[in-house]
């Protein structure tokens, strides 16, 4: 079943109520209505009863009521709404001596004096009072048909009804007229949508759009602006990528070509094949450098879920312990020291692996033989410190860009490894700082709470 739009939603809405709360009012209305028409009514029959039991009735006889309906009949239109009240005067035996010549005739006697009797008059229902005349010797019983008190509340109701209802009609197709208009700039905002261009992630107008849209709208524009910014890494990912291991593949071809036209040139072609082999294995830690820097954007995308209260101390021992056989191999002596809780609490163990495993390798791939590698975990912040090395001024800054390597290296890398250490620590909103110490290269991750 097709949902019904909001528009629908809410004319359906607003119909319903509307109409509920005029039915609601039309019941109490008949009710006040019925209940005001008897009240005025029983008065008007009490007033009626109290002049006719201040009649003097002796003497009356047929004659009297004979002469009186005459006159009554002289009177244009005197027989009009002849139900509204009807009366008749009876003696103390029960016997009639006048009435109103209409339905007064018809009463039944009923010698209940001081009350109001519901009764049977001509085979309709009445409400008729019962009085004493002034001497006690005469009854007297004003009626009136209890439809006609209906018809008389049915009316009233009708006329107070009618303009109310004439009011609700024109209230709902107002109602109609302003919500399609208020809806209006989102219909256009939707069709706008959907005749986007493929590739279109610029902001949506946010003009004419209702206060209570604006959320959605101001959400929706900063989702856009996240996937723009996303496929924009991925764009410059891809090409630098594509960049980056365009020479690599080119020296493999080249050398290849070398070893095949030495067949005969035994040196040479060891040479070509040696260096072919270091190629092979600059690509191979390109491509892992990139599959990691991959695996650490596409983590940091994602919710951050399974955060664990990181145990610095653990995972610097761990990571000096992997890079034991590197360091040794130019006799470099790393050293730890834990000061604090570092600069991440809670987090993603392995992002902060990463971290310390890229400075590490970072440290001792560029220091010196002999050199001397400080990690120290302090309060809000991890600090690595290698001795007898340092970057021009010039470079500070541009370092842990992607691909980027200072000038005159000589050793094998790929430009990525303090690329994915920046990742990681504007994820966790840290400050990454580089700087020449008296001691040598200081790399600095530290809390922005600082």
């Amino acid at each position: 079943m097709k949902k019904l739009s909001l528009r629908s939603r809410l004319i359906i809405f607003f119909t319903l109520i509307a109409c509920a709360v005029w039915a609601a009012a039309g019941v109490f209305s008949w009710l006040e209505t019925k209940e005001k028409t008897d009240e005025f009514f029983d008065t008007y029959q009490m007033a009626l009863a109290r002049q006719l039991a201040a009649t003097d009735w002796n003497g009356v006889t047929k004659e009297h009521q004979k002469k009186t309906d005459r006159l009554i009949d002289k009177i244009r239109n005197a027989d009009d709404d002849d139900e509204a009240i009807g009366f008749a005067v009876f003696d103390a035996d029960g016997r009639m001596v006048f009435h109103d010549d209409e339905n007064g005739k018809d009463f039944s006697f009923q010698n209940r004096s001081g009350s109001f009797v519901n009764q049977i008059v001509d085979d309709e229902e009445w409400r008729v009072v019962w009085l004493k005349s002034a001497d006690g010797k005469f009854l007297i019983a004003v009626g009136q048909e209890l439809e006609y008190r209906e018809d008389m509340a049915w009316d009233m109701l009708e006329e107070f009804c009618a303009p109310w209802g004439a009011g609700l009609l024109i209230l709902l197709l107002a109602t109609i007229l302003i919500i399609s208009r208020e809806l209006a700039p989102l219909n256009k905002l939707a069709e706008d949508i959907k005749n986007r261009r493929s590739g279109d992630l610029s902001p949506l107008p946010a003009d004419n759009i209702p206060s209570e849209i604006l959320p959605l709208i101001s959400a929706m524009n900063q989702l856009l602006a996240q996937i723009e910014n996303m496929l924009e890494r991925e764009r410059s990912f891809i090409a630098d990528s594509a960049h980056e291991l365009r020479t690599p593949l080119t020296a493999l071809k080249i050398q290849l070509e070398v070893a095949q036209m030495s067949a005969d040139d035994e040196k040479t072609r060891n040479q070509a094949l040696q260096k072919l082999q270091l190629g092979i294995e600059r690509s191979s830690r390109l491509v892992e450098q990139l599959l990691a820097l991959s695996k650490v954007e596409s983590s940091l995308s994602a919710p951050q879920i399974n955060q664990e209260e990181i145990d610095w101390r653990q995972t610097v021992i761990a990571m000096i312990d992997e890079y034991r056989h590197e360091a040794a191999g130019k006799n470099i002596a790393v050293s730890y020291k834990i000061e604090g809780c570092g600069p991440i609490r809670n987090g993603n163990p392995v992002l902060c692996s990463l971290v310390v495993r890229n400075l590490l390798d970072n440290a001792i791939k560029y220091s010196p033989e002999g050199a001397a590698i400080d990690i120290r975990i302090q309060d809000e912040a991890l600090v690595v410190t290698n001795s007898g090395v340092t970057v021009e001024s010039r470079h500070l800054d541009k370092l842990g860009q992607r691909f980027y390597r200072p000038a005159g290296q000589n050793e094998k890398g790929s430009g990525l490894g303090l690329s994915i250490v920046r990742c990681i620590a504007e994820y966790y909103q840290c400050r990454l700082r580089f700087a020449n110490t008296d001691t040598g290269f200081e790399v600095l991750m530290q809390s922005n709470d600082l």
